[in-house]
């Protein structure tokens, strides 16, 4: 009797212990793997522009609202269409072009590639070591068989899905 109630008295001060250590962490780490410094509450994630020389109409609402999901559903933050926050994401869209990518045993085009590019800055009004200005890229390719009015709306969609990732992880993903 007397080892059980050890071990009983041992599960509850592990347990309170556990309690402590997690208490003490709130505001630093997401389960998603976000690293967000303490104190801070708000994100503005501004719209980007769209200054690429060939325009689709759609990209700045479609990355700027995917953005701002991404940054609202994966950490604590209040999002803030724009303005001061404690940490702000602003940029443009400076390219948005497709091109042949792989030639056919005959040499005729087999593959087209659609490469989108943005430029980001990003400003850590808590920790300005974190700031950062960069471009990121992505692309898909799609066979050259395929019109690319037919396949646009999904590559876009992924492209943008995977530059939301590399923005985000690289402002609050410090792996």
């Amino acid at each position: 009797m007397r080892n059980r109630l050890t071990q009983c008295m041992a599960l509850v001060l592990v347990f309170h212990f556990s309690l402590f250590i997690f208490s003490g962490c709130s505001g630093g780490y997401s389960f998603t793997g976000a690293s967000i410094p303490p104190g801070a509450k708000t994100i503005a994630v501004s719209t980007f522009p769209n200054n690429a020389p060939t325009v689709n109409p759609q990209l700045s609402q479609k990355l700027s609202d995917e953005l701002r999901n991404m940054f609202s559903g994966q950490t604590s933050l209040s999002v803030l269409p724009s303005g001061d926050g404690d940490m702000e994401v602003s940029g443009e869209i400076v390219g948005y072009d497709t091109r042949a990518s792989a030639l056919s045993s005959s040499d005729e085009v087999s593959m087209n590639r659609l490469t989108i590019t943005i430029k980001v800055h990003f400003v850590n009004n808590i920790d300005h070591d974190a700031d950062f200005d960069q471009q990121f890229s992505r692309y898909r390719d799609y066979p050259a068989s395929q019109d690319f009015s037919s396949v646009e709306a999904s590559l876009v969609s992924e492209i943008v899905t995977e530059l939301c990732e590399d923005v985000f992880n690289k402002a609050v993903v410090n792996w």
